[in-house]
């Protein structure tokens, strides 16, 4: 039955590409389909001048037109077209199914739903599995298990040592710490920064074989990674950056079928490279450039740091022997300031990675965050101060992996500074990183929006865009960026001139990837689902590239007049080959788009006041929510709980840290929740989060306002509360304003307020106090 099911799918997928090929006119959109409140915009592409500019949005239940409008004029010889619009429906918010008509041309079918996202994180982890080295689940086999033997140190040179586990780098089978440690920190940023932790799912074991764990997947493939990385830094003056070298690329084939003997005997063990800090490369006239050991060593001290914080109450063993670790790697990476490059040998292809003040940055910042230290604080903005925008994006070109990693996560961590001065300057880096990417979208007055260099990996460059515009728009609240965002999202989901999605498989009905340069493609005749592939690439970069010939017709040919070509096809390993540090890096954006559904979702049926926060629920219903509050004084609270019991009502708590610890409040606070009522936070310590008098400043930095709601949490944790599945935040005194919802937003809950117009708020006044109000005036207030 598969048989025939492929054939089918392989058919249709045939089909689709003769028409490519007659038709004359496109409308390229995002398969996956739009949220209801995103921006929504598709492109028109033609090679005939059409002078009509109008489109419009048909129901495709009822074949009858629900939206029209006119498109904007883009230049459309960027892409070698006659006639390019935008066509931007994004008032159009009705969920439903819909196609979209212009000129000649008629889109697919997409969606407008809040559920598009979903399931689309824990989706690519497919291929991370796919990529595991020592047991490769996807194979149900090992490999590579003789890896492997020292290099190029002075006194180890031809030692065994074992480093076996982690991730082959792409479709061979090569692996890199730079890429590693960058999909390994991804990946735990991505379960960091997404409080809904339901999002990933447990699927699948510690080895990634089908079954459950009790541990979310993302977590085992982040271990995965992190017990690697111990292999690959046994002490603190030892570090490895690579295991085989170009040689490996000798032919496709299975991982364990290795033919390659690197002088150990045939499949019998590959080189670990050292960090060295020096060129590198075991023939004297192809080596890299390498300049000291910062890049690598920062990269296993952010990593380990971050491992840490996120495995603190996970598995503390492990926790503490990264946080042992990760000081060490960054006083070595500041001992031997420079880049680290990986080594070639018999071409002339490596990563050639020039900056590594941002990884320095980087890993300051974490210590930061772990340790609370302001000198850690100091540090990264010392290193972040060298590299304000990442080069990439200011220069509009990069040679092979040259700025990386492609999105400095270390900007943002400091955006998020209590010291107001460090969070302003860091947030405008970013946002001056970004206007450098529209400032040139809006120069070539690209249809796309798209003003990322197509250099080799570009999509890699296109989900840095999108992690850092998300980022920037959490941080600052600044709509600017957001169309250019969305632009960039869907790019890599069709919205492109060869109207193909970047990630392979996804959508499951639609235009992705089937011919990657693969050998699961080539050698097992599947698919590499969940793996993002290269991308498009500059002609002149593609030309010049050795050993690339396409096996099969370029069925996108009519695509490929313009700024960059793409094919899907095996025999072009320069923009169709998955790679696992592009695809981890996606993790935090699709967990962040299925989040955004999953909130809406919930809102639907909320008033919400000027600032961002809930201050209604369901206004339709005769339902009054009950919400007290308390920080030191709750002494009231066996009276309320007496009169709930007798009308049988239940009511939300909000409490402050300070509640929660005081030991006399302890009992009343355990007889609370026994009965089944609502217990949620109310800061930590009382802070005041905004002045009186100027509601739009911020009295506490966003790092305090997190570690003190994430105190709150865990007090609340030592209660038996289960603080993940809590959805509503009562802000101290309830005051507050639009970034404080934002923040307390990305930390996963809801923002809520007393309804305006009732003051019951002000029943801790008493009669020798101004503003006192009597119990009858408040009851009053309800009618």
């Amino acid at each position: 039955m598969k048989s025939y099911l492929i054939i089918a799918c392989l058919a249709l997928i045939s089909i689709g590409r003769l028409n490519a090929q007659t038709a004359k006119s496109w409308i390229r959109i995002n398969q996956l389909g739009y949220q209801p409140n995103s921006t929504k915009v598709v492109v028109f592409i033609s090679t005939t001048d059409n002078s009509n500019t109008v489109f419009n949005v048909i129901d495709s239940k009822t074949n009858k037109p629900v939206f029209e409008n006119k498109g904007s004029i883009t230049n459309a010889g960027r892409w070698g077209m006659k006639q390019t619009l935008r066509l931007n429906f994004s008032s159009l918010t009705t969920e439903g199914e819909y196609y979209i008509e212009c000129n000649d041309a008629k889109s697919p079918l997409f969606r407008i739903d809040l559920d598009v996202y979903n399931g689309t994180a824990d989706f690519i982890l497919n291929y991370m599995r796919q990529q595991r080295c020592g047991y490769n689940p996807y194979l149900d086999t090992v490999c590579h298990q003789h890896d492997g033997y020292i290099v190029d140190h002075p006194t180890r040179e031809g030692e065994k040592i074992d480093v076996r586990g982690g991730w082959h780098d792409a479709s061979d089978c090569l692996q890199y710490l730079a890429t590693s440690a960058n999909a390994t920190f991804q990946m735990l940023f991505a379960w960091q920064q997404t409080p809904d932790k339901t999002i990933y799912k447990d699927e699948y074991a510690a080895d990634g074989r089908k079954g459950a764990n009790g541990i979310p997947d993302i977590l085992d493939e982040v271990r995965w990674g992190l017990d690697w990385m111990i292999c690959m830094n046994p002490d603190s003056t030892l570090m490895f950056n690579q295991i085989a070298d170009d040689r490996d690329r000798a032919n496709m084939r299975l991982p364990n079928h290795d033919p390659v003997d690197y002088g150990y005997g045939v499949g019998l063990g590959h080189p670990v490279y050292p960090v060295t800090g020096k060129p590198q490369g075991l023939r004297k006239n192809n080596q890299n450039r390498s300049t000291g050991v910062s890049s690598s060593a920062a990269k296993f001290a952010s990593a380990f740091a971050l491992g840490s914080e996120v495995f603190r109450d996970i598995d503390p063993e492990l926790s503490i022997l990264l946080k042992e670790k990760s000081e060490p790697a960054y006083r070595y990476g500041k001992k031997y300031p420079g880049n680290n490059q990986t080594a070639c040998t018999v071409s002339p292809y490596f990563y050639e990675e020039d900056n590594w003040v941002d990884d320095m940055e980087l890993a300051a910042a974490t210590e930061y965050n772990l340790t609370g230290s302001k000198t850690w604080l100091a540090d990264a903005d010392y290193w972040g101060q060298l590299e304000e925008i990442t080069p990439w994006m200011e220069l509009g070109r990069a040679r092979h992996y040259q700025f990386y990693p492609f999105v400095n996560l270390g900007h943002y961590y400091l955006s998020q500074s209590s010291n107001k001065e460090i969070s302003e300057k860091y947030t405008d880096y970013m946002k001056r990183g970004l206007e450098c990417l529209a400032k040139r979208a809006k120069e070539f007055d690209d249809p796309f929006l798209n003003g990322v260099p197509f250099a080799w990996c570009s999509n890699n460059l296109i989900t840095a865009a999108i992690t850092y515009a998300r980022l920037y728009h959490q941080v600052s609240g600044d709509d600017t960026y957001l169309e250019m965002e969305a632009a960039l999202r869907d790019w890599l989901f069709g919205c492109n001139p060869w109207g193909t999605s970047m990630i392979c498989g996804l959508p499951s009905k639609g235009n992705s990837p089937t011919r990657t340069h693969s050998y699961v493609t080539e050698l097992l005749n599947d698919i590499t689902y969940g793996g993002l592939v290269d991308g498009p690439i500059e002609r002149a970069r593609y030309e010049s590239l050795r050993g690339i010939g396409l096996k099969y017709e370029d069925e996108y040919a009519p695509f490929q007049k313009g700024a960059a070509v793409y094919h899907d096809d095996p025999g072009d390993y320069s923009s169709n080959e998955p790679t696992m540090d592009g695809t981890a890096s996606l993790s935090f954006y699709l967990s962040t788009m299925e989040k955004t559904g999953k909130t809406a979702a919930r809102s639907a049926n909320y008033t919400y006041d000027d600032q961002g926060a809930i201050v209604r629920l369901g206004a339709n219903q005769k339902v009054i929510h009950l919400i007290f509050s308390a920080d030191s004084a709750f002494e009231g609270a066996p009276v309320i709980l007496k009169t709930l019991d007798k009308y049988k009502a239940t009511a939300s708590f909000f409490l402050t840290g300070n509640c929660l610890r005081m030991s006399e409040h302890k009992d009343i606070i355990k007889k609370i929740i026994s009965k089944g009522h609502y217990v949620g936070g109310h800061s930590d310590k009382h802070l005041l989060y905004a002045p009186w008098d100027k509601r739009n400043e911020l009295l506490v930095g966003i790092d305090s306002l997190t570690a003190d709601f994430r105190q709150n949490m865990s007090e609340l944790n030592k209660f038996g509360i289960n603080v993940d599945k809590l959805g509503y935040y009562l802000p101290p005194y309830e005051w507050y304003n639009k970034a404080s919802v934002r923040t307390v937003e990305n930390l996963g809950q809801s923002t809520i307020n007393y309804t305006p117009g009732i003051n019951f708020a002000a029943d801790y006044t008493t009669p020798d106090m101004d503003n006192y109000q009597s119990s009858q005036e408040l009851i009053d207030s309800l009618y």
